[in-house]
């Protein structure tokens, strides 16, 4: 046998030896979480059928699952370049919130610019705010040391009543019976790849975007950095990494990212700022970066598993009347299998 047949077959059980416990995890967790649909009298191959296939079945259910990746890659991005560093970003509900009020406004104040001017404001405003929104409590870590835990889920609640208060007072639509603001203008909003099932072009910026986080986090010396903070701050120190303003940066880039996903829901889906866009993606995210265990590279692959469960899960529950629920029981048993897998893999 040659060295390269060696070397090849080296790297196959490499990743066999990474890719199989995953699998086993999961296979283990749809088991378990088959017990519960069983006990609850339904058909579990019928349910299971649902949930992994509905976002494959037809181009609408396909371009409803891409629609539900967007945000939730942005938001597990969002917690895992902070958690690179050693940061725990609990803020990206807020931030992407408060970024979808930058970029409502952008779009509102200069509805008549055309698009190639108001369409990157729009974008530009929705990262600067959710970085501003983040930034506050980076500060706080960095001048007073206040964890920033407590922080970042603290703002989460000061973004409710301020979206409230942009969607009932500033500018509100009279004609909509729920809290939302009237449209941006037409050249805010982004282009559509396909118009029926409408699919609008913020897949390619959010693409774009994970591919850069990983470049930056991967193979830049700022990056290296970020990396090296979060994996012995004190070793990082004495080599001259400023920690603390890393720690700071981390958690303005986590902001910033889910800014994006708040300025993405409102330029390529909304289309207006409306009370409760921010749906349970900030759950999700956390549990995707949980899932990737951090990693930038893995985290778009697991945000498309869990986008095509949500979807699944929302049919199970209209065909078959299983509870939503049931589908945050088969992520947690995901996690709790993936961690697991850990633990034995390494005795």
């Amino acid at each position: 046998m040659t060295d390269t047949n060696i070397s090849t077959n080296s790297k196959a059980k490499a990743i066999a030896a990474i890719v199989l416990p995953y699998l086993l995890a999961i296979l283990a967790s749809f088991v378990a979480s088959g017990i519960f649909i069983a006990i609850m009298g339904f058909n579990v191959p019928k349910a299971f059928a649902t949930i992994l296939f509905t976002s494959f079945r037809t181009p609408n259910g396909f371009i409803q699952t891409l629609l539900k990746f967007i945000p939730l890659m942005l938001q597990a991005l969002a917690f895992t370049v902070p958690l690179a560093a050693g940061k725990f970003n609990i803020g990206g509900e807020g931030q992407l919130i408060v970024g979808g009020i930058g970029a409502t406004a952008v779009g509102i104040i200069f509805a008549d610019l055309p698009l190639p001017i108001l369409l990157p404001l729009v974008i530009l405003a929705g990262v600067i705010f959710g970085g501003f929104w983040a930034a506050i409590p980076a500060w706080l870590l960095y001048r007073f040391g206040i964890n920033e835990i407590l922080t970042t889920v603290m703002m989460n609640f000061v973004s409710f009543g301020l979206i409230d208060y942009v969607a009932t007072q500033i500018w509100r639509d009279p004609a909509a019976g729920h809290p939302t603001t009237i449209p941006i203008g037409a050249g805010g909003e982004l282009p559509m790849l396909i118009s029926s099932p409408p699919l609008h072009s913020g897949i390619i910026l959010a693409i774009i975007v994970a591919v850069g986080v990983y470049i930056y986090t991967n193979r830049t010396s700022a990056g290296y950095e970020l990396i090296a903070t979060g994996a012995n701050p004190r070793a990082s120190k004495v080599y001259g990494i400023n920690t603390r303003k890393m720690f700071l940066l981390s958690l303005i880039i986590g902001g910033g990212l889910a800014g994006l996903s708040g300025a993405i829901e409102v330029a390529g889906y909304q289309h207006r700022l409306i009370e409760g866009l921010q749906s349970n993606f900030l759950l999700l995210g956390l549990i995707i970066g949980l899932i990737a265990k951090g990693d930038n590279s893995a985290v778009p692959f697991v945000a498309f598993f869990i986008a095509v469960l949500e979807i699944g899960a929302s049919a199970m529950q209209r065909t078959m009347m299983i509870p939503v629920e049931m589908v945050f029981i088969v992520e947690a048993l995901v996690l709790l299998f993936v961690l697991l897998s850990d633990v034995i893999r390494r005795r």
